[in-house]
């Protein structure tokens, strides 16, 4: 297959490292925070409780799916009002998220490989999600991030596909999106007109009757590698 990939966008969470150890510290982290700040909250809300509060939460208001920085702060201040605790401490908790959430444990292929893929074409991080690319130390190798709490739309929507292509300033056709999951990530790309790879981590089944990607493995490594053997441009 024959295209060029003059930049890549490239999805976080689950690509680059897996987010449910991520989610698992979060919760662990709040809970404790809890017991300490505000007992009754923690009494009423422990951690599975918690979980389903925040799935009413993330239900109740659809118009904030695109920020979820926006729905976990909300969890926690409703949390916080239904039992009985004191709401001003929702900044305090949704600063422990925020750190606890940009503590991440990389996949063994991750960090390599998107060193050599930085160095061969430029890298838009593209995501639905809240990772800080500044605290997790990752942003020198970014030439820049879209999130879609910035961009006010999620991905699999083109727009958001097309705002980090115009900020690349690469065409869609010769920009290359990199992520784990088929419908937000590949076929969301390639309905936008980007080239997509399905970076396949086990966690997700490719859907039945769609387009297969363009490229798909099941490392970054491969990628990288892809690259190589490509030249600068990825061409074949």
């Amino acid at each position: 297959m024959k295209f060029p990939v003059r930049a890549i966008t490239l999805d976080l969470d689950d690509t680059l490292w897996p987010f449910p150890p991520i989610g698992a510290r979060i919760e662990r982290v709040l809970d404790d925070w809890l017991r300490e700040r505000s007992p009754q909250t923690a009494e009423r809300f422990p951690i599975a409780a918690m979980r389903e509060l925040r799935n009413r939460v993330f239900a109740d208001n659809p118009h904030l799916l695109h920020d979820l920085s926006a729905l976990r702060r909300l969890s926690i201040e409703v949390a916080l009002r239904e039992s009985g605790g004191d709401v001003a401490l929702a900044d305090e908790g949704y600063d422990l998220f925020y750190a606890a959430r940009n503590q991440v444990e990389f996949y063994p292929d991750a960090l390599d490989a998107l060193h050599r893929i930085a160095a061969r074409v430029p890298v838009a991080a593209l995501t639905n999600g809240n990772a800080d690319l500044q605290v997790i130390g990752l942003a020198p190798l970014f030439h820049s991030q879209v999130h879609a709490r910035e961009h006010g739309a999620a991905k699999p929507q083109a727009s958001i596909f097309l705002a980090a292509c115009e900020r690349l300033g690469v065409a869609p056709q010769e920009t290359l999106h990199v992520g784990d999951h088929p419908e937000l990530d590949a076929l969301g790309a390639m309905r936008a007109g980007l080239r997509a790879c399905w970076l396949d981590r086990g966690d997700h089944a490719w859907p039945d009757g769609e387009q297969r990607a363009d490229l798909e493995f099941n490392t970054l490594t491969a990628l990288a590698d892809w690259l190589d053997e490509r030249g600068m441009s990825g061409e074949e």
